[in-house]
């Protein structure tokens, strides 16, 4: 009596491309995650209408010592600083319609400018707060 549970699964994986699928484009090329460690994976969630001024302050000024003490295998460094500046400007801001046009600015700039880098999670934390409370 053979029994082929285990090793025909395996090949049924192998010759049909397991992988997963999330909807959308997914351009990423399929991985067979059984058994397999995954990394670099990031999840978020929107908090949009959640979010108050004192945390998107707190975001900032934690983003901005990421900045701070990775500056020199960041190729933006300047231009993330410069922007963690229109922010913090920004928040202090007497006209509100100025303040939201900067902000608007970083929200859609920043994530360019960290996308791939160590700062990456905290810049995108940033942006996801700034359009929160922007909400």
């Amino acid at each position: 009596m053979m029994i082929r549970g285990r090793g025909r699964r395996e090949d049924e994986h192998s010759m049909h491309g397991s992988g997963i699928h999330i909807g959308g484009n997914n351009n990423a090329p399929n991985q067979n995650v059984v058994g397999q460690n995954i990394s670099h994976v990031h999840q978020s969630a929107s908090v949009q209408g959640a979010v108050d001024i004192e945390t998107v302050r707190g975001l900032l000024a934690s983003f901005r010592s990421e900045v701070d003490r990775n500056q020199g295998n960041l190729e933006h460094a300047v231009a993330l600083r410069a922007m963690t500046d229109t922010v913090d400007a920004s928040l202090a801001a007497p006209n509100p319609q100025a303040r939201v046009d900067a902000l608007r600015g970083v929200v859609q700039a920043l994530p360019a400018l960290v996308a791939g880098t160590v700062v990456e999670q905290g810049g995108e934390a940033l942006v996801h707060a700034i359009a929160g409370w922007l909400s």
